[in-house]
């Protein structure tokens, strides 16, 4: 099992910038592709970004430019560096984590934090 843990999420207006942290336990992170995925009220859950454990990386092609992912083995954490915010970026932001897929099917990610709330507004 791999517990996922979210922090960092919040109240911005347009324009600003949020760092949300996902802290993983339970397996040796290092092996694990790394995901965001998020969800509006009344829409479809969708993809973010994701980091393989060979540091690939996919974006969506909403937040490309805008956002950076990144992990810390050392700290078995992945970061989610959200830059330029836009009222359409509001969501629930959810942390994935899988030891064999790599890309952006949320049916495929086995593990999933609870969710941290991110708020575009002014």
């Amino acid at each position: 099992q791999v517990q996922l843990v979210e922090s960092g999420g919040g109240l911005v207006q347009p324009g600003g910038s949020l760092r949300l942290s996902c802290a993983a336990s339970g397996r040796t992170f290092s092996d694990y592709t790394m995901g965001w995925f998020r969800q509006a009220p009344g829409k479809e859950r969708e993809f973010v970004t994701a980091i393989s454990w060979s540091s690939r990386i996919l974006f969506a092609d909403s937040v490309k430019g805008r956002f950076t992912i990144s992990r810390d083995g050392a700290k078995s954490t992945v970061y989610l560096q959200m830059n330029s915010l836009k009222p359409e970026d509001t969501a629930v932001y959810y942390c994935v984590a899988d030891r064999y897929y790599y890309g952006s099917d949320y049916h495929r990610y086995d593990y999933w934090g609870q969710g941290t709330q991110v708020t575009v507004s002014s």
